[in-house]
């Protein structure tokens, strides 16, 4: 698909006027919705054979393409054009013509509406899907994919934040800082006081993270420790991206202020033990006399 500059699309724009009155009989695409079918008319791209409007361009870029609208009826037809799904995405779709004012189309006649879609110039790389939708004066609506490919280079880079444990959940957010949409894997590893009181091999999320997103979610732990001082690690990788960490600190303790002290009291001991214990392994001698 020609990618338009300024003036490409202004002269589009006169060049279109005179397509709204050319008597141009044509029959309807097999696939026009069932609603505006019924009302004797459809919408499709221009040029037939096409299901959709598909077109890259890089940042900056401004596309350019035609939707037909056919009046296959004996009665004039007056239609609205739109856009929907594009805002979102930053893309800017612009008809040539008057058709925020209504489009009149006399009977048997196809009109050709050219259009433009301007891609920003601080576009992510990435797939961009919306509708050219066509909606007559009685409100039956014939809509037609937009696909649009931005180019650029594909980056995969992705973060997990805010790790928490809050109750018996671990809390996190997954961050996707890169150019592409990204499907996780995530691993959950948490160490008490006396070792591991958690290991979950890494596995695929049911999520896909798109470029800029940041996702919020949560990691069941019912049997979590009553009495511990753990530290959680959650390790997150996707496919291209570098493997990413996240930690937290917790304490569990019983409920009560009694309790707690006494817990808290049991949390020291048991810490200064462990502490003892790995000091001594470290310090383990080798097995073998030494030369005097």
């Amino acid at each position: 698909m020609p990618y338009a500059t300024a003036a490409v699309a202004a002269r589009a724009l006169l060049v279109s006027l005179p397509l709204l009155s050319a008597a141009t009989p044509a029959p309807a695409p097999a696939s026009a919705p069932a609603s505006a079918a019924a009302a004797g008319w459809s919408a499709a791209p221009a040029g037939g054979g096409r299901p959709s409007f598909y077109a890259e361009g890089a940042p900056g870029a401004v596309i350019e393409d035609t939707v037909a609208v056919t009046n296959r009826g004996v009665q004039p037809l007056t239609v609205r054009l739109r856009a929907a799904g594009t805002g979102t995405d930053g893309l800017r779709v612009a008809f040539a013509g008057p058709a925020d004012a209504g489009l009149g189309i006399p009977a048997r006649t196809r009109a050709e509406v050219p259009f433009t879609v301007t891609v920003p110039a601080d576009a992510r790389p990435g797939d961009r899907a919306g509708e050219i939708v066509v909606r007559d004066s009685t409100g039956r609506e014939s809509a037609v994919r937009l696909l649009i490919r931005v180019g650029g280079p594909q980056l995969a880079a992705l973060t997990v934040e805010h790790v928490a444990v809050r109750g018996d959940r671990i809390t996190y957010e997954l961050v996707n800082r890169g150019t592409t949409a990204l499907v996780p894997r995530l691993a959950v590893h948490a160490d008490g006081v006396l070792g591991a009181v958690l290991d979950r091999a890494p596995r695929t999320l049911p999520v896909r993270l798109p470029p800029g997103r940041r996702l919020r979610l949560d990691e069941p732990w019912p049997d979590r420790p009553a009495l511990d001082a753990v530290t959680v690690r959650l390790t997150v990788t996707a496919p291209g991206a570098t493997e990413a960490t996240g930690r937290a600190s917790a304490r569990f303790v019983p409920r009560g202020a009694t309790a707690g002290t006494a817990a808290a009291g049991a949390l020291s001991a048991a810490a200064v033990v462990a502490a003892v214990r790995r000091r001594r392994r470290r310090r383990k001698p080798s097995r073998g006399g030494a030369l005097s």
